[in-house]
């Protein structure tokens, strides 16, 4: 597509210092949000043309595309903006901590915390006998199949077109 130049170098610089970039699917945007000179639509089709080069990844969720710069995509950027080897993306930075190991506060017995109402009486009842026997079918093992529903309509193998119906 054709794009104004300074568009087109305005949308790979801000690619290559934040390694990402996203924009909403929406062709009549006038302005992108995090480039407000620079049209939505411009920076749809310009990394639409990267995705096709191999020099991002393109994701899309919820009507917004996600474009993450590759390895490639880094080595071409960097000679077509014409920079130094030492200047990375943020993405490839490494994070500083400045917090250090902070202090958590201590954790005070449970009586302290209030009144729990009912809540440990049904926790901590009388033990109940033996959990697993209890489990199941249960005591009663003696099973009856009926066959479905009472006028015997329920099922496949009952009955049919061509079958004598069964009069009771």
């Amino acid at each position: 597509m054709l794009m104004p130049k300074k568009d087109r170098i305005a949308i790979f610089e801000h690619l290559f210092k934040e390694g990402v970039i996203v924009a909403k699917k929406d062709y009549q945007l006038a302005k992108h949000p995090e480039l407000e000179q620079v049209r939505n639509l411009y920076v749809i089709n310009a990394l639409r043309s990267l995705k096709s080069k191999g020099m991002v990844t393109e994701q899309f969720a919820w009507r917004h595309y996600y474009w993450y710069l590759t390895n490639e995509g880094i080595q071409y950027l960097r000679d077509f903006l014409h920079l130094p080897p030492e200047i990375v993306p943020s993405t490839l930075k490494r994070q500083t901590r400045t917090e250090a190991a902070r202090p958590r506060p201590t954790r005070s017995a449970p009586e302290s915390r209030g009144p729990t109402g009912d809540r440990a009486e049904y926790r901590r009842g009388p033990p109940s006998g033996d959990k697993k026997a209890d489990t199941g079918a249960g005591a009663n093992t003696d099973f009856q199949f009926r066959g479905g529903a009472p006028s015997g309509g329920f099922g496949r193998g009952r009955g049919g077109f061509g079958v004598p119906s069964q009069q009771q």
